[in-house]
Parts: structure tokens; sequence; C-alpha cells
């Protein structure tokens, strides 16, 4: 089905509007899939809340302008799927990692973050960067570690003291 003008403009302008607030972005080939196999990488997708979108790679090059995605335009061919990872940097890495891991003819083209193009080798990295929740976690813990120490320091002259008081008390028992 040809696209008319009209819609070819709002594809650009949603893909566009999806692309200024992503993180990083993720282009892989789909050629080979089934229906099936779509529908199942894309539910994937939406439960980690990573948009996905098959676009013509020139509406695409259209729709990267002006956006930290712009180095990808030079490297877009063949059918293409787009996926955006909007709250977390590593969320499309993950996906698409873990779906290419099952089903070999998903291949991983492209690899966009900050504005950078990354080897497609390094899409672990990406994957495996911690979530929000994760990263918060670990703020915290390391946030916290200096403190809880200084409580265990400041705890530990009435713990001995105590250790003391009951091993005088052991031994006069035993005495």
């Amino acid at each position: 089905m040809a696209l008319t003008l009209e819609l070819k403009k709002a594809v650009v302008t949603e893909v566009a509007e999806v692309a200024r607030g992503a993180l990083s972005a993720i282009a892989v080939e789909y050629r080979g899939l089934s229906v099936a196999e779509m529908t199942n990488l894309r539910v994937n997708a939406r439960n980690a809340g990573v948009y996905m979108r098959v676009v013509r790679n020139t509406l695409a090059r259209r729709a990267f302008e002006g956006t930290d995605f712009v180095c990808m335009n030079d490297s877009l061919s063949g059918p293409l799927i787009l996926a955006f990872s909007g709250e977390e940097p590593g969320s499309a890495a993950r996906v698409m990692r873990d779906y290419a891991k099952e089903n070999d003819k998903l291949v991983i083209k492209l690899v966009s973050f900050g504005g950078r193009l990354l080897e497609t080798s390094e899409v672990g990295r990406l994957a495996d960067l911690p979530t929000r929740n994760e990263a918060i976690s670990q703020l915290m813990s390391v946030m916290m570690a200096p403190i809880a120490k200084l409580v265990r320091t400041l705890a530990e002259p009435q713990a001995k003291l105590v250790r003391t008081l009951a091993a005088v008390r052991d031994q006069k028992q035993t005495a």
C-alpha cells in the first residue's frame, strides 16, 4: 500500500517526536520473521516500554534530522525495525538482544546511544546497564554505607562494655 504525502509527514513527525525524547535507538533487520514472531517481538517491546516501528529508511532519515540519532542516517539500508528506549537507555537493547538469542533471523544492524553510533558488539554493554530502579538501589546502598559504618562505630564502645561485664559475671559465677 502506497503512503500518501500526508501519511508520510505523519510518520516522520511521530518518529521524530519519539527520537527527540529517546535515550538510545537500535535498528534491527527483521527479514524472514513470521507474523507470529513479529507480534511476539512487539509484545515484548511494549512490555519493556520500548517504542518499535517499521519505517522506510528515507522517512527515518528525515525523522532523525535534528536528533541525536542523525549518526544512523548513512547506515540505514534494508528492511529495518527501529526501536527507541524512552525511559531506560538499555531497554531496547535488552529486548532486541534477548529476542535475537531466541531467533537467529533477527539481526542487530545499528546501535546508537548518546549521539554516537556504537559497534553492534556493544549492544550487550548497553543492554546490561541497570534499570532505573536498580540504579537508584545501587546509589542508595552507596550513600547508606558510610552512615551504617558510623552507627556501628558509635555503638561499639557500649557493646564492648556489655561483653566485658558479661565475661566478668561469667568468671565470677564459675569461681
